[in-house]
């Protein structure tokens, strides 16, 4: 299957944070997620493994007590049910992979 950005749909989550989910199977989803700077991704859980890559722009990574900064080209990996958030420091794009996938992107 081929994915062209073109045929992305923008879900507008708040005033500063778009996603998209870019393809899924019952087994993995993808999708990019457009931060602008001061962004929130609230600290939240979830039963899912979640990869995500810094595809552009920085943001202050919180898993469980630990925070960093981390910008383009970093990554982020989370077993199930870790406690995780971000702020965004600067515009910026993370393309996170999430398994098994998130129904709860679905219809919205």
């Amino acid at each position: 299957m081929f994915l062209e950005q073109s045929n992305y749909q923008w879900e507008k989550i708040d005033e500063n944070l778009d996603r998209a989910v870019v393809g899924y199977d019952d087994s993995l989803m993808l999708t990019i997620v457009r931060f602008k700077k001061g962004g929130i991704g609230k600290l939240h859980q979830h039963i899912h493994s979640q990869a995500a890559y810094i595809a552009s722009g920085s943001f202050e990574v919180q898993i469980e007590e630990e925070k960093k900064v981390l910008k383009s080209g970093d990554s982020f990996f989370l077993k199930t049910n870790i406690t995780h958030g971000v702020v965004c420091l600067e515009d910026g794009v993370l393309i996170e992979s999430f398994s098994p996938m998130r129904e709860d992107f679905l219809n919205r």
